[in-house]
């Protein structure tokens, strides 16, 4: 049985994308999975106790929105950083953005024992959850952004 994606979702609408995939890979294997049932599992994967729970606090999330100086907090290349967005194009009307972001500390981006490369200062395009369009090797985006906080009161 084919799983959707190693990527899991961050809204309500990609949570269930996400069941539906779910559900027609459950199909696909001969084995049956209800609407109910895949949202229910999709819920269990992404750490929350129901479907009710996880609609409701997935609603509640905001739309990643960049905006330049925004203090930002998620992953890069599988290491955590912390960051600066110092510039912000829209792409797609406001599907994508292109953005490019200050580490608070410098990130390895070699995966070698031996070598090491440190950036601090990436680009990146980002989906409107805050993922990044490219992956490494084994499926996981480049970055995700898990938090934004906003220097503008």
């Amino acid at each position: 049985m084919k799983i959707p994606s190693k990527r899991l979702p961050t809204t309500i609408n990609g949570a269930k994308e996400y069941a539906k995939k779910l559900r027609i890979s459950f199909m696909e294997s001969d084995t049956p999975l209800s609407h109910a049932q895949a949202l229910e599992r999709t819920a269990n994967e992404l750490g929350y106790r129901d479907w009710n729970t996880a609609r409701t606090r997935l609603s509640n999330r905001p739309k990643f929105e960049p905006q330049i100086g925004d203090l930002i907090e998620g992953v890069y290349l599988k290491q955590k950083f912390k960051g600066l967005i110092k510039s912000v194009r829209m792409l797609a009307d406001g599907q994508y953005f292109d953005v490019s972001i200050q580490f608070e500390k410098a990130v390895d981006v070699v995966s070698f024992e031996s070598f090491s490369a440190y950036r601090q200062r990436v680009s990146a395009k980002l989906d409107n959850e805050g993922t990044s369009l490219s992956a490494t090797s084994d499926g996981e985006p480049h970055m995700i952004i898990h938090h934004t906080h906003s220097k503008v009161i």
